[in-house]
């Protein structure tokens, strides 16, 4: 029987981690016309730590999935910021758990979490054309909102600037 559980990473994971972003990072260069991560600040990762924001899947044992969650995200959403929502950034999956369509259980999951915290949307974004993961996203039950230039990207991680973003929700408003 397998064992899964989603619980708060901490900060002995942050090497699994940052690990797990460059080996998304380096399957993002493999496909064209893809966005690719930057090296993202191990500061920012901490602080995600500390504030119990980034969250990890385990199966058996191992970290299968990891990503962050934070409750504003104003640069990116702009006016829909106003709105109470939960917003998910950098899912990266083990290579050795591919396949397995965590974002269905991440979904679930961020369902539970944004009733727990009387919020009203699930959020997230990507970057670029990616028609493959638009459809990823919508088949989990995400709105396709569209693709925007955003207006201020000072202090965004470097693959923001001058890209367009794909918006994504998921109402939970009764």
């Amino acid at each position: 029987m397998i064992s899964m559980k989603i619980i708060n990473s901490i900060a002995e994971d942050i090497n699994e981690i940052f690990r797990l972003y460059a080996i998304a990072s380096n399957y993002q260069r493999s496909k064209q016309e893809v966005v690719v991560w930057p090296k993202f600040e191990r500061k920012l990762v901490e602080t995600e730590i500390s504030e119990n924001r980034q969250w990890k899947l385990i199966i058996d044992g191992q970290i299968a999935c990891v990503w962050a969650t934070t409750f504003s995200d104003e640069q990116i959403w702009e006016e829909k910021n106003k709105d109470k929502a939960i917003y998910i950034h950098r899912i990266a999956t083990n290579p050795d758990f591919r396949g397995n369509n965590f974002i269905n259980i991440i979904v679930e999951w961020a369902k539970e979490f944004t009733q727990k915290n009387q919020k009203d949307f699930i959020r997230l974004d990507t970057l670029g054309n990616n028609t493959k993961l638009i459809k990823h996203y919508t088949n989990a039950g995400f709105n396709f909102l569209g693709m925007f230039d955003l207006t201020n990207t000072k202090g965004l991680p470097e693959h923001y600037h001058n890209t367009p973003v794909c918006l994504f929700e998921i109402s939970l408003k009764p």
